[in-house]
């Protein structure tokens, strides 16, 4: 596992190993994890201990392009189980355009209670009249202070450590599908510090007598994702 992502960190191995049945320690796995000259980024410390149900994140990040375009993605991120409910891609946002994201992450009654941004302009009377109509209060944070919105600044480290870094994006096709790759990966496979080293998306743990472990590609062997199966 160390050999094969070089960006995992030992709690991120140790976690996935729990998952397959092995329960072994951090400092443990650290001891027989590959040394490399230049070391792996840190682990991003868990901000807040307990997971707010009511409560989601938005937030934009850019991506150069092969082309030297830049595009902007927009996410939405339920505090709760750390989910992406929402994302999409564009070369202009604006206040319309981003109004527009929030109604499509949030069909019929599916609205949240609360939700936390910046003090971006781009969230202008247009957005704010419809979150009102969605019944969504806005949380917004300090100017200058990402740390007040700390899970979704996460989730953009994580991508691009763990994803866009590594990719030649040719287009916002060419990387809504790779976010949409990885945002699979990311629910279903990807274990958690904050969530106890569980995915957004439950993982049952393996027991040895389920089978030897196999390895599962994502992002073309960018991660993989480790299982038993029954020989």
């Amino acid at each position: 596992m160390s050999t094969a992502n070089v960006t995992w960190g030992a709690p991120r191995i140790r976690n996935e190993l729990a998952k397959l049945g092995i329960e072994l320690s951090p400092t443990t796995v650290a001891k027989y994890m590959v040394r490399r000259r230049k070391p792996a980024s840190p682990t991003w410390r868990s901000f807040l201990d307990n997971h707010v149900k009511d409560l989601v994140a938005v937030d934009f990040f850019v991506v150069p392009t092969a082309t030297f375009r830049v595009l902007f993605v927009f996410l939405v991120l339920a505090h709760d189980r750390r989910r992406v409910l929402h994302f999409n891609v564009t070369t202009s946002p604006s206040a319309e355009w981003t109004a527009r994201q929030i109604v499509q992450a949030f069909p019929e009654d599916t609205a949240p209670r609360f939700l936390v941004r910046d003090r971006d302009g781009i969230y202008g009377q247009f957005f704010r009249r419809q979150m009102e109509s969605l019944g969504i209060a806005e949380v917004i944070t300090s100017a200058r202070s990402p740390w007040q919105n700390p899970y979704v600044e996460r989730l953009i480290g994580s991508i691009r450590r763990e994803c866009v870094d590594h990719m030649v994006v040719l287009d916002e096709t060419h990387l809504r599908r790779i976010l949409t790759r990885y945002f699979d990966y990311y629910h279903r496979a990807r274990c958690h510090l904050s969530l106890d080293g569980d995915a957004p998306t439950p993982r049952r743990v393996q027991r040895a007598e389920s089978g030897p472990v196999v390895a599962l590609p994502h992002l073309g062997g960018l991660h993989y994702e480790y299982v038993r199966k029954a020989a």
